[in-house]
């Protein structure tokens, strides 16, 4: 049986391993991204299609380790920094990305800071498309 607190936690290994937001993660495996909240929170359990979906889209993950936490991940032999693609230079795409970062930096930089005293617990960014990204501050343990 799978214990879906457990489960919950190696998705997260999963998403911090690939760095996915929890709706990224579920577009790369076509679910809705309320099944990953559902399934985080331990609302719902996965679906066997939901984890076949998983170990198809990430070849790095075994099915015995998703579903009982026994087994390795990410695989020992693999590196990190080989898992993402690191744009060169010299690319386009990248100076425009670092010249739009740097004024995103210079106008925050700008702006008076304000600190309430409170520590944020969530952050949800809504884009015009409809679609969102979720950000929670999760108790180091």
């Amino acid at each position: 049986m799978v214990n879906s607190k457990d489960f919950s936690k190696r998705l997260k290994e999963i998403f911090d391993y690939y760095d996915l937001s929890a709706s990224s993660f579920a577009d790369k495996i076509d679910v809705g991204r309320a099944s990953i909240s559902h399934i985080l929170s331990g609302r719902n359990k996965p679906s066997l299609d939901f984890v076949m979906k998983v170990v198809s889209s990430f070849e790095e993950v075994e099915l015995y380790w998703l579903l009982n936490g026994k087994g390795h991940f990410p695989p020992a032999d693999q590196n990190e920094d080989n898992t993402l693609e690191k744009p060169t230079d010299d690319s386009d795409d990248s100076k425009a990305v670092t010249s739009k970062n740097d004024r995103l930096v210079a106008d925050m930089e700008s702006q008076p800071k304000r600190r309430s005293g409170k520590d944020i617990e969530k952050v949800i960014i809504f884009y015009a498309d409809g679609s969102f990204e979720s950000y929670e501050n999760y108790p180091k343990t």
